[in-house]
């Protein structure tokens, strides 16, 4: 496997070279699945930040966006349970939300039935740029899949699966 490094970055194979050299116990078949994933998800992540700033919000901005959304309609939640349902703290979330209210993408408002409970809600602009940014991220990651088969997709898919379902567990 032929892997680009970024500057200063060794290639996998590079590394796995120098963690056996380092360390004998090492399985090079392990350490080039786990250090490739880790690489891809990097990656990744840069390639999801240049389109989301393209669309003039941020990858943590989207985040936000994509949890409204998976919420489902009304696309609302308490700012406490989109911050776990995030794995953020309260103070990291609340100031993504202010970021958010300002540019329109989502509003903050007293519950109704409760008025110590605020509500977040995705606003159609929110939705739209969800959209905007999913239209995006559907060809970047056709072309990102586009030499495996159908089979090779699906059985990928599936290991994955497997391997995050054992992390989860864990």
């Amino acid at each position: 496997m032929v892997d680009t490094p970024s500057p200063n970055e060794p290639t996998l194979e590079e590394q796995i070279a120098a963690y056996q050299r380092e360390f004998k116990d090492l399985d090079p078949q392990v350490e080039q699945v786990v250090s490739a994933l880790g690489r891809l998800h990097r990656r990744m992540n840069v390639a999801y930040g240049r389109q989301t700033a393209t669309l003039g919000i941020s990858n943590a901005e989207w985040e936000v966006l994509k949890g409204l959304v998976l919420s489902g309609a009304p696309y609302r939640m308490g700012p406490g349970e989109l911050a776990k349902s995030l794995c953020l703290t309260p103070a990291a979330m609340t100031h993504r939300i202010d970021r958010m209210v300002a540019e329109g993408l989502v509003t903050r408002d007293r519950d109704e039935t409760n008025r110590v409970r605020v509500i977040i809600e995705l606003t159609d602009a929110g939705r739209e740029k969800w959209l905007e940014a999913m239209r995006l991220a559907t060809v970047f990651e056709e072309e990102l899949l586009q030499d495996l088969s159908s089979e090779e997709r699906g059985a990928l898919g599936e290991m994955l699966t497997r391997l995050l379902r054992r992390v989860e567990e864990s």
